[in-house]
């Protein structure tokens, strides 16, 4: 038996579902991380692995998705599985059929269900309802697999994750969220700089510095970009307006108008620094165009190592 096949038999996440990074411990992180590195290596190698074949994901969007979707179809794709795209406008979920409904109905169907939302309650309800495996593509709360990504090319680029410094600037919105306890169970130092009324959620902090205790990672919040960038190794963007906020944009710009990514903010970071964004990016909005496309961007290896965490997360669950 090979090394991969030896880490796929070992299931990793004890629950049924991945849906916030809370729910992992530091070992489960790691070992997910060291799977997503393994068959990604293969996959650059050319080399055949199918362990999903005859798998089919349902796959619910109701927020739009160029990374999400074409990552997760492609994923199960090459995991010889089989991703089913639906619409919240084509499906009966969108038209009034209650969400447990909706969960039950799939899990006759299908063998596990992604879903990129509005709500995090919807997501819980639909993995209570479910019998099968149910993924977070995306919450107003988390973003658990683009987490996953950033740290996956945080550890190819900077060949470590404990003691590295990432600095977050901007909104406290679910990719902080994510990020933050990612961060935290790595043993990694994490700081956001926000204005006031924009940051993170007070209980997701409080979860992610308990993890943080015994990894010797830190969690640290700040009103101040400078602050928060100091020392920096990872520095990482997102946009300033999140899908469902339009109507909050123009107020948006002003509040965030001193937490722009530039190159004199970015010279308070560490020389070797890597800029990261989850995309999509607003050059010129909360990063300028000679960071984003600067020597320090690492940010469409990050964009592809949606496809390999989330091939990782896939096997574990799935297989």
């Amino acid at each position: 038996m090979n090394q991969l096949a030896e880490k796929t038999n070992h299931k990793i996440l004890k629950s049924k579902d991945f849906i916030s990074l809370t729910d992992l411990s530091p070992l489960q992180l790691t070992e997910l991380l060291q799977l997503a590195q393994t068959i990604k290596t293969k996959w650059k190698a050319g080399e055949e692995y199918t362990p999903l074949k005859g798998k089919t994901l349902g796959m619910i969007f109701e927020k739009s998705s160029t990374r999400t979707r074409v990552s997760f179809e492609v994923g199960m794709l090459q995991l010889g599985g089989h991703a089913l795209f639906l619409s919240s406008n084509d499906i009966q979920l969108g038209r009034g059929e209650t969400v447990s409904d909706t969960a039950k109905v799939l899990s006759e169907f299908v063998d596990g269900i992604m879903i990129r939302t509005f709500e995090h309650q919807k997501i819980l309800e639909l993995a209570e309802a479910a019998s099968i495996p149910v993924i977070n593509g995306l919450t107003d709360l988390e973003h658990p697999c683009q987490a996953m990504a950033d740290l996956l090319t945080i550890l190819e680029v900077k060949g470590k994750l404990k003691g590295l410094k990432v600095s977050y600037i901007g909104d406290g919105n679910n990719v902080a969220h994510s990020l933050m306890t990612a961060c935290a169970l790595a043993g990694m130092e994490f700081s956001i700089g926000c204005p006031e009324g924009y940051l993170p959620n007070e209980e997701i902090i409080a979860h992610a510095k308990e993890p943080a205790l015994k990894t010797g990672g830190k969690v640290e919040v700040y009103t101040s970009a400078a602050e928060a960038i100091q020392n920096a190794d990872v520095v990482y963007a997102d946009v300033w307006t999140s899908m469902g906020q339009e109507q909050e944009n123009a107020e948006r710009l002003t509040a965030f108008k001193d937490f722009q990514i530039n190159s004199e903010l970015t010279n308070q970071a560490k020389e070797d620094f890597i800029f990261l964004h989850c995309l999509p990016a607003h050059r010129g909005e909360e990063v300028t165009a000679d960071v984003i496309d600067g020597s320090h961007s690492a940010v469409f290896q990050q964009a592809g190592n949606r496809l390999h965490a989330q091939k990782a997360i896939l096997t574990d669950l799935l297989s």
